[in-house]
């Protein structure tokens, strides 16, 4: 089945066959169009298109917006949905998103690769979302995904237009569903805004395609000090070793329990922050995960007579994922025997799913499913925090994100620990999203000064204290921590966790849409038990042949 996108009233211009060749390898190499129709017509931001409305053709498999204009670009989507790819349904958090945020920005890489394409050849004739008034005071436009970030940053405007009362900033925030369908949108017909918030899988992209500005130059001018931040930095630089991004915040795992159940365990909060883990006898984390299950007949996991098959409360919920990376599953356990995703820090050129420690990690995890310690995979479509709140499991590991969610569910007194200590000690894979400018924008200066102010510890301060998210700079990072536990959350795990080392970045990678469409079925397959050990080779094999493209 095809499926296409509708436009109204469109940027074009006629670039011949030539480029037509020039581009349709590119294009057809990202697995997302093998037509543009008509031939000769290719997207930009220079002209008024009103032929025919069926312009670009591509098989879309991820989110976004169906049948609803996007106003503010002149487009109308339509596109169909496909079920080649089962797309996830995560919860709001920081990193964009949610529990499992990562994987559907990878997902909706599809459609900025498509027009980010045709963006590029004529970026030079974009145009900016940012605006002046009579007063002569310049508008500069900021985007985000998360309404609480939005709803967070802008109490450090009055700081930032007392220090720049020329600079009027106006923050808009998008569902993450719409988020980046809207920004491709603005690309091609020059309406991006002057800087947006954006994830680390799609750097690549966006670099690539010279939609966003290489910031060395500015950091010269101006003397901004990278080493401010803790955490984020390196994770964008592209490929070309030049610094892309601005660290806004990160993101790890953490696990999340019920206090009540741990106590009529016989445990106490710190056998729970203490858990030690290997893959031959599963440490102590295996003991307490078994003790904490309970059967419909009051039997523990770990006593004779334990009913699997009717199970009341799972003493975790499921550590299965098809995400590539693992973030709030696996990966914090398989990174303590050393493991890394990439065979380099950034942009990889082979995943490392066949390596004997990843394999044997993988075995113990599905086992804890197969002995009805932990639910099997897809046994629950609701969330951890409510599979929390009904009482059908006793600890969830999440998102670092999902804290000031997660331990206010009613009737259930929820605490924070970190993730198991393995044979080389905690370790946990971090995402940090981080602020981009529009090569477009027509104020670069105001723009900047917009970023740099928040990328300082005077706005992380302010803006990080209700943990909306959890910013890059330690000082702040502290500050978050601090307020925290005066509203009565202890956090302090997270702090722990950056100033340990025990944080790692994840890679970026190239062609990150394509490895989670590939990668995404062959966990579940694993997952489910439909395939065994050997899919792991396969999965090496097909990413780096992904990765190489």
């Amino acid at each position: 089945m095809r499926h296409g996108r509708t436009l109204d009233t469109l940027p074009y211009v006629d670039l011949g066959d030539h480029a037509r060749r020039a581009l349709s390898p590119a294009l057809s190499s990202t697995g997302l169009v093998d037509r543009i129709t008509p031939p000769e017509t290719v997207l930009s931001a220079c002209n008024t298109y009103t032929g025919p409305k069926q312009l670009v053709s591509w098989p879309f498999n991820g989110h976004g917006t169906d049948g609803e204009p996007d106003e503010e670009n002149g487009l109308v989507f339509t596109a169909e949905r496909t079920a080649a790819t089962t797309p996830t349904a995560p919860t709001p958090g920081p990193s964009g998103t949610q529990s499992e945020e990562p994987m559907r920005v990878q997902r909706i890489a599809a459609a900025v690769v498509v027009a980010g394409f045709a963006a590029a050849a004529l970026t030079a004739c974009s145009n900016s979302t940012s605006e002046g008034d009579s007063a002569g005071r310049t508008t500069v436009s900021w985007w985000t995904w998360d309404e609480r970030q939005a709803a967070s940053y802008k109490k450090c405007l009055p700081g930032f237009e007392k220090e720049n009362p020329g600079i009027t900033v106006k923050i808009s925030q998008y569902a993450v569903d719409d988020y980046f369908t809207k920004l491709t949108a603005g690309f091609v017909s020059g309406a991006a805004p002057d800087a947006f918030q954006n994830s680390v899988p799609l750097l690549g992209a966006y670099a690539g395609q010279g939609q966003i500005m290489a910031l060395d130059d500015l950091i010269k001018k101006t003397d901004y000090d990278l080493s401010i931040f803790d955490v984020g930095v390196d994770s964008w630089k592209y490929t070309d070793g030049k610094q892309y991004g601005i660290p806004l915040d990160w993101a790890g795992a953490a696990i999340y329990f019920n206090e009540d159940k741990v106590k009529e365990a016989g445990f106490t909060d710190d056998d729970i922050r203490t858990m030690t883990w290997n893959p031959d006898d599963g440490g102590t984390f295996d003991k307490i995960v078994a003790h904490l299950t309970v059967d419909e007949n009051g039997k523990r996991g770990d006593e004779a007579g334990f009913d699997k098959n009717n199970v009341a409360t799972y003493g975790i919920a499921s550590l299965a994922s098809g995400d590539f990376n693992g973030q709030t599953s696996w990966n914090s356990f398989v990174s303590t025997l050393g493991w890394r995703l990439g065979n380099t820090a950034a942009w990889p050129t082979k995943l490392a799913y066949d390596d004997p420690d990843f394999i044997k990690t993988l075995d113990y995890i599905r086992g804890l499913g197969d002995r009805g310690l932990m639910p099997k995979f897809g046994q629950f479509t609701v969330s951890g925090a409510e599979q929390m709140g009904s009482g059908s499991v006793a600890m969830v590991q999440g998102g670092t994100w999902d804290a000031t969610s997660i331990t206010k569910i009613p009737g259930v007194t929820v605490r924070v620990a970190p993730t198991v200590e393995g044979p080389k000690g905690r370790s946990v894979i971090s995402n940090s999203n981080a602020n981009n400018i529009f090569v477009g924008t027509k104020h670069v200066d105001e723009t900047w000064k917009w970023v740099t102010y928040m990328g300082s510890e005077a706005c992380q301060s302010v803006a990080g204290a209700d943990a909306t998210f959890l910013p890059s700079i330690g000082a702040s990072l502290q500050v978050t921590v601090d307020a925290q536990k005066k509203e009565g959350l202890d956090i302090s795990s997270f702090v722990d966790a950056l100033n340990s080392g025990e944080l790692w970045p994840a890679p970026p990678t190239a062609n990150g849409q394509e490895i989670t469409d590939t990668i995404q079925p062959l966990f579940e397959a694993y997952f489910s038990g439909e395939r065994d050990n050997d899919v792991f080779p396969e999965m090496a094999q097909k990413s780096e042949a992904i990765l190489a493209k």
